[in-house]
Order: structure tokens, then sequence, then C-alpha cells
């Protein structure tokens, strides 16, 4: 088992073992320190909190350095914790974790915030059909059509799909297989696309399926 932090580079290719071209996504993973370790005993729970990269000194407030203090690490831009046992190793608080946990050919789970879209219609954002594009309709190529009924119920319901802001949420893309990992550039490369924009912060797991 691992997990790390990373940051999303972008998107090449690369030629598998049967020569064919496979889309892959360039994660600049680690180097990450463990900034807090929490026990059962003090928080109630088992996990690991890492940090990775460098926040600005100005952004960095009194708790925040004094919570970085306790472990001797520098206050990183971004901090997420991971379940002891999706580790698969005993660490101290101040410890790096770099992306020589991972192996060619392991599966992995990366979570990540996807691109925000805006303001979406419903054929964009849910893929409705749309309306007829015969019998004289010339506006409703892209509408959502009814949304409820006039005198029962006289209400739209909760939750009916409708136009409004799309992405910018989290989403969790699973079974990635990882086709190269390069310690000294900490650089992992995975099969796939990943979720989020260029340069955005991601989550990634050994996947447990």
């Amino acid at each position: 088992m691992a997990a790390i932090l990373g940051k999303k580079i972008g998107m090449t290719s690369i030629y598998d073992e049967n020569r064919q071209a496979v889309p892959c996504t360039v994660i600049q993973a680690g180097p990450c320190f463990v900034s807090q370790v929490k026990t059962i005993g003090v928080d109630g729970y088992d996990a690991y909190q890492l940090t990775i990269g460098e926040r600005k000194e100005a952004k960095v407030t009194k708790p925040l350095r004094g919570h970085y203090a306790k472990s001797g690490v520098v206050p990183g831009y971004r901090m997420t914790e991971f379940k002891k046992d999706s580790m698969g190793a005993d660490l101290e608080e101040g410890s790096p974790v770099s992306v020589d946990m991972f192996s060619v050919g392991q599966k992995v789970d990366i979570r990540g915030i996807s691109k925000g879209k805006g303001f979406a219609g419903v054929v964009k954002r849910h893929n409705f059909g749309g309306g007829s594009r015969t019998h004289g309709q010339s506006d409703r190529l892209r509408a959502p059509g009814s949304v409820g009924g006039a005198s029962d119920p006289s209400r739209t319901f909760k939750g009916t799909k409708m136009a409004g802001r799309m992405g910018g949420k989290t989403v969790s893309v699973r079974g990635l297989k990882v086709m190269k990992v390069i310690p000294e550039s900490n650089l992992l490369v995975v099969k796939g696309a990943v979720p989020g924009v260029k340069n955005a912060y991601v989550q990634i797991v050994s996947s447990k399926k």
C-alpha cells in the first residue's frame, strides 16, 4: 500500500509492450513530508497528515506556523490526511514520502477537483437529447423540456436535472495503471486521464480492488 500527494503536470503518450500508443498523465508526486501523526488515543483515529510544496511566508499564519514547527517541516502549500493502513509503512513526524513507494504495473486510485465548466445547459451538463428538430420547433433544440406538472404536483421536485454550474467537484478515478516511476524527478506516469487542470493537486492511493 502507498499514498502520496502530487501535482498534475499534463498529458503525453508512451508506447507499451505491444507497440501501441497509450495516453498517459504525468504527475509530480512529492516529495511530501509527514506534518502530523494522528493516533486513536489522542485524535480518535489513526492517520498520517502529509504536506507538499512550500507556502509563501506572507500566507503562513501563527497557528499554522506553530503546527508545522512541532514536526520540523516547512509550511506546505497543500495538506491532506491519509489513513495509516493506506500508507503501508510506519512513519514519524518529519519523515519524507517519495514516489518510489509505487511500482510499475501497480493500480492506483486518484482523486482531484474536476475542471470548472461554468454555467452549462442540460445537453452539456446531463447529456439530454434536446427537443424535436421538426414540426416547426426552431428554439427547442437544447431545451430541457417539462420539469414538473402544472396541476399535480404543481412544483418542481428537488434534484431535478436542470441547467447550472458544471464541474469543480471532487472526482475519483479508480484502477489507473502505473506506467512509469521516475524517482530522480519525482514523476509518476499513469495510464489514462486524471481529473483537474494543469498544476492541480491530486491524491494518489494504491487501489484496493
